[in-house]
């Protein structure tokens, strides 16, 4: 039996256990799926380099960057990204452990994004938060062609904060992605602090939190007409990509 897993901490809030269990179970597939929890690389590393059937894990909140330094090789999406969600662990010709990064993030926020998009619109896109998520989706919108502006608190060059989201400016970005842990179980009574009564029927505000499954953000924002998505989707087309990777030889 082979096995794969979730390296992140906590992982109270993740689906990725029971996907790939029902997976396997409904594709009668000998492997086993665990969450691998740790709150830093000095025992995640040696743990998971010590697991002689691992073939690969995917990498969560806040490990995607703090992984980097400890892998043996990093995909061209992945090297772009500047952040990683999936290792692949492969033995080279002298039974060393390898681990090489690869990014499905951006794979399954762009295909999961790509319906909702109206093809008459120049979409402009406010991207709420700074981690490797959203590296990945400023990376599957350069794609799709959607400009991107950074939005967090503390601001910086070439970023927006918070409190500098004016309703000329909410008009101007109809696509907002929150790519912040905010409004995530068990903190589901907070949203991203963004003008809401700015929104319109034209705006997509896209939520990468998936528990709950309808947030804080995602209510406020259909209040006001916009057309809302939480992050499932992104979740079961990242993990199938993700399976892909692991099975290519």
């Amino acid at each position: 039996m082979t096995l794969y897993g979730l390296l992140g901490y906590p992982l109270g809030h993740s689906f990725s256990a029971s996907y790939f269990a029902k997976k396997f179970a409904s594709e009668q597939i000998d492997a086993r799926y665990e969450n691998f929890e740790f709150a830093g690389m000095d025992e995640a590393v040696p743990f998971l380099r010590s697991q002689r059937v691992l073939k690969g894990f995917n990498v969560t909140i806040p490990h995607k960057q703090a992984i980097i330094p400890h892998l043996s090789a990093l995909s061209d999406d992945a090297k772009a990204i500047g952040a990683v969600n999936v290792v692949k662990v492969v033995d080279d010709s002298e039974g060393h452990r390898r681990f090489i990064g690869y990014n499905s993030d951006f794979i399954g926020f762009r295909d999961s994004l790509r319906p909702l998009l109206s093809p008459d619109v120049a979409y402009r896109a406010l991207v709420l938060g700074t981690g490797g998520a959203s590296k990945a989706v400023v990376y599957a919108l350069s794609q799709l062609g959607i400009p991107t502006t950074y939005v967090s608190r503390g601001g910086g060059e070439g970023r927006l904060r918070y409190e500098e989201l004016s309703p000329e400016i909410m008009a101007e970005h109809l696509l907002v992605v929150n790519c912040s842990p905010v409004g995530m179980y068990p903190h589901v009574d907070e949203a991203p602090a963004i003008p809401y009564a700015a929104l319109t029927h034209r705006h997509i505000l896209y939520d990468l939190v998936y528990n709950p499954l309808t947030t804080r953000f995602m209510a406020l924002g259909a209040a006001h007409g916009a057309v809302v998505k939480n992050g499932l989707d992104m979740l079961h087309l990242q993990a199938e990509a993700a399976w892909r990777i692991w099975q290519e030889d």
